[in-house]
């Protein structure tokens, strides 16, 4: 595809540069991923584990392994920050505005009930939401409208940030020219988890609204 080859050209061109503009970009990577889930951020970090495992073109002293993996952590940190302060501003700017069509959607009965199941879930929901791209957009900001304890919520998000692009970087480094093999895996491992996530999220709508309030009366 165009856009595929536009990024490995702009990839390749990221890798000549100095070590501080390439820490720079894996950095805004990262943040940018949480904030603009259509980046792909993914794509980015295997490639940084090929790069520091390269040494073709690439000073190996000024861009490091460190250097990927502090870039990497401190990126997503700082995305999951703006969107946990997103969540908490976004809930209050409803509740104050109280826009046609959404009363439905922001009554305090249902307000509640979703809440309350995330906090009784959010440590499970917070580590493994890093290995879903379709949910890892929304935990934070779901985690910022319950006003989850925030260093709870870091803790846990920088747990499941190592495991996850550890993975990945691992992946980039070890399979080294071939790297994009990982990206097929992703593909496919990707598509499960959607499929695994409209299965539920259909289960859970056929339990609230049509179960409990026609099956069981």
């Amino acid at each position: 595809m165009e856009w595929q080859n536009t990024l490995e050209h702009f990839l390749n061109w990221i890798s000549l540069q100095d070590g501080f503009v390439i820490w720079i970009f894996f950095f805004f990577s990262n943040l940018l991923e949480n904030v603009f889930p259509p980046w792909p951020g993914d794509t980015v970090t295997v490639f940084g584990g090929f790069l520091v495992a390269n040494e073709d073109g690439l000073n190996p002293t000024s861009f490091g392994i460190m250097a990927l993996a502090s870039s990497t952590f401190f990126g997503n940190l700082a995305g999951a920050y703006l969107m946990l302060r997103f969540g908490h501003r976004f809930l209050n700017f409803i509740r104050r505005n109280k826009f046609p069509g959404t009363s439905s959607l922001i009554d305090d009965e249902s307000i509640h009930r979703t809440f309350g199941w995330f906090k009784r879930n959010a440590i499970l929901v917070v580590l493994i939401s890093r290995f879903s791209a379709g949910i890892r957009f929304f935990v934070a900001i779901v985690a910022g409208m319950v006003g989850m304890n925030r260093y709870l919520f870091f803790s846990l998000f920088s747990i499941a940030v190592t495991l996850w692009c550890g993975l990945l970087i691992g992946g980039g480094y070890m399979l080294g020219s071939n790297w994009e093999t990982v990206l097929e895996i992703l593909n496919v491992y990707n598509r499960v988890i959607l499929v695994l996530i409209s299965i539920s999220v259909l289960f859970f709508l056929f339990y609230q609204f049509i179960y409990k309030r026609f099956l069981t009366q």
